[in-house]
């Protein structure tokens, strides 16, 4: 009896001892499953996730490296940020260069007239807008130096002549031998002073601007006219400016002329140009000039082209000398000039400000799927307010024509959020 419950006993420790091991073995069953057993895909679908993780690893460095820059921007913001776009097209060059343009006084055929004598202006004979001739009177003004330096001259005049008459009374006397020698040195040493006074006296009164009619009738003078400088005009032509009124006291040196005189027969027109442009005008270039309605008033030839660059306007001065017979130009006029180039030529030309430097590239913007591209281009020369495309920008392709910049400033904007340093 006691043998069959040992036995008994035995066998139920061996299957306890089974079931523990079924349950142990069952438990690193399940944790091999969970973190070693394979996953099954068939081999076309490996391959294809393999081939899509390249791709995307190709394209996200490509994109990094050689992807195009652009704005993203919906129409309706692009429109208020004032973005417009045009279609490129081949355009004439026309072979014309347009240059702002002023009329200008010849130098040389206007006269800043001063008073050379200090006095008080008795009479204005002229006014602005008079046509005078060469010598023509155009005030008069009383003056007392002036009365003395005649007075001065007339004395002179007067003692030259006493020691004339000496001098010849001296030589006959000598001839006669009934004088010395010394007697007549001495009336020749007379007369050349007095000769010498006199010419000092006339020297003073050209000084002046009186000539010798004037001063050959000094001596015959009316009463009080030794005191009057009559006010001529150096030139024939228009009086432009006065500057003085009766019994105005006038005084010599003064910055401001009393009239100024001009003869507008002919015109100098000065041409502004730009630094890009002084490659390609010459002296003898054929000008037309035109008014703000395009009305054409005058044609001539580039007769000089001035080496120095203004500092302030970084311009050139290009001149051309016209006849205004007509009177039709009036200095201090603008116009526009128009330089002929040579031979006509069909180019891309866009608007200047359609060309952005961006990272030392020059480009301008495209319409794109979310916005606008940056698209870099080659330029050419710069006419009137245009540019030429040599390259990068074909006709019929759209582009932005206005808003460049301002495209540019958010293209910047987005790289410095971005950290980039464009």
């Amino acid at each position: 009896m006691k043998e069959a419950i040992m036995s008994n006993k035995i066998c139920q420790m061996i299957l306890l001892g089974c079931i523990c091991l079924m349950l142990l073995s069952g438990c690193g069953e399940t944790e091999s499953t969970a973190s070693e057993m394979p996953k099954v895909v068939n081999a076309t679908e490996d391959h294809a996730h393999e081939d899509e993780k390249s791709d995307d690893t190709h394209d996200d460095q490509h994109g990094e490296d050689h992807g195009e820059e652009g704005v993203e921007l919906e129409a309706s913001a692009a429109d208020a940020l004032g973005v417009r776009v045009r279609t490129a097209s081949l355009s004439s060059s026309e072979g014309v260069l347009q240059l702002p343009a002023e009329i200008r006084h010849d130098a040389d055929r206007v006269a800043n007239i001063a008073a050379p004598i200090a006095g008080i202006v008795k009479s204005v004979t002229k006014s602005e807008g008079a046509h005078v001739t060469e010598g023509e009177e155009l005030a008069v003004i009383s003056s007392r130096e002036l009365a003395d330096l005649k007075a001065e001259f007339i004395s002179a005049k007067s003692a030259e002549a006493l020691a004339r008459a000496e001098l010849k009374r001296e030589e006959n006397l000598f001839a006669d031998k009934i004088t010395s020698e010394a007697d007549l040195l001495a009336a020749r040493a007379a007369f050349s002073r007095s000769q010498a006074a006199r010419e000092a006296a006339e020297t003073k009164l050209h000084a002046i601007g009186l000539d010798h009619d004037v001063i050959d009738r000094l001596d015959r003078a009316e009463d009080g006219e030794l005191s009057l400088f009559r006010l001529t005009s150096p030139l024939a032509g228009q009086v432009v400016r006065r500057d003085l009124t009766l019994g105005q006291s006038v005084d010599v040196g003064t910055e401001q002329p009393l009239f100024v005189v001009a003869d507008t027969s002919v015109v100098w027109a000065d041409l502004a140009v730009y630094k890009s442009d002084l490659a390609i005008l010459s002296e003898g270039a054929l000008v037309t000039f035109q008014n703000d309605n395009r009305e054409q008033l005058a044609q001539g030839r580039v007769s000089f082209i001035s080496p120095l660059i203004d500092e302030t306007s970084r311009t050139a001065t290009a001149r051309v000398v016209l006849a205004n017979t007509d009177g039709m130009l009036r200095p201090g006029q603008f116009l526009t000039a128009l330089v002929e180039r040579g031979t006509d030529r069909e180019a891309v030309l866009i608007p200047e400000d359609a060309v952005q430097s961006v990272e030392g590239q020059m480009a301008v913007f495209v319409p794109s799927d979310h916005g606008f591209a940056l698209q870099p281009v080659r330029t050419g020369e710069r006419l009137n307010g245009q540019i030429e495309i040599v390259s990068g920008l074909e006709a019929g392709q759209p582009y932005v024509a206005e808003g460049a910049f301002t495209l540019k400033a958010e293209l910047e904007k987005a790289a410095f959020g971005d950290g980039h340093n464009h």
